[in-house]
């Protein structure tokens, strides 16, 4: 056979396969639109700003135990070595970070099989700062949940539901511990149960909190993070820079860490608006 022919002959062959897998394509457009989930974007347009919701971790930053729980050695310099290197002993649950089902389950999800799909989603900020600065110990209810879609509209679906307390804004102090006169118990913002059981109905991603923990600072059995874990959702703890973002239209973007096993583990949380 001849060259020319050899060449017309792979030119055509490939020029079929091209036809076929634009097909395969097509169909497979076509189902994924007929069976498609709620959508990961709440912006139809191009996002224009991003948005920082991470607080920076150092050794210090406060902790729900309120013992360190970062610590950082240096291996490596660049004065004698010409790189830098730290190796890190970390507690899962420090800083901004992720709350796994397996946080509170004998064999839920790790934070590493959380699927990628519910790491973005639509976020819902509810703002209960004016309570919040009234009572440490106010909590997000099924009426606030009520106040947000008399004013937005139904939940988006597969949403990421924040509470937005104004309690960000107390890092680096000691109130955002808040110890009461006993020294042990803790005064801060949370969920409660009956909210949490509400957006159980739903289908709600997660809940995230500008706190150190979902449930708020005096619970004494963990009864947020009991009923909302256990169903396979996750939290957020520890969120910030809630006050730039909307009540509605941001897009909550997760770098969930991938650690086989992991309960949970620090997080790079940013919203897209």
């Amino acid at each position: 056979m001849c060259h020319a022919c050899i060449i017309e002959n792979v030119k055509s062959n490939m020029l079929s396969r091209r036809a076929l897998f634009r097909g395969i394509a097509g169909a497979g457009a076509a189902a994924a639109v007929a069976t498609s989930p709620a959508p990961l974007f709440a912006q139809s347009a191009a996002p224009a700003k991003a948005h920082d919701l991470t607080h920076e971790l150092y050794d210090m930053f406060p902790t729900y135990f309120g013992a360190q729980q970062l610590f950082m050695e240096q291996k490596f310099n660049f004065k004698e070595h010409t790189f830098n290197l730290y190796e890190l002993r970390i507690s899962e649950h420090t800083g901004t970070h992720i709350d796994a089902p397996l946080h509170f389950t004998a064999d839920g999800k790790s934070v590493a099989e959380l699927p990628v799909e519910d790491l973005v989603a639509p976020l819902v900020v509810i703002d209960i700062k004016a309570k919040a600065a009234e009572n440490a110990d106010a909590q997000v209810t099924p009426e606030d949940i009520k106040a947000w879609t008399d004013a937005n509209g139904p939940l988006p679906d597969g949403a990421i539901v924040a509470m937005n307390s104004g309690w960000a804004a107390h890092v680096a102090t000691d109130k955002f511990r808040n110890l009461g006169p006993d020294g042990k118990t803790m005064h801060f913002p949370g969920f409660h149960v009956d909210a949490v059981k509400q957006l159980l109905e739903g289908s709600t991603k997660a809940i995230a909190v500008d706190t150190l923990s979902l449930d708020f600072g005096q619970s004494p059995d963990f009864i947020v993070h009991n009923t909302w874990l256990p169903a396979g959702r996750y939290g957020i703890e520890g969120i910030a820079n809630l006050d730039a973002l909307p009540a509605k239209g941001a897009t909550i973007i997760v770098g969930a860490p991938k650690v086989r096993g992991g309960t949970g583990g620090p997080a790079r949380v940013f919203a897209m608006v």
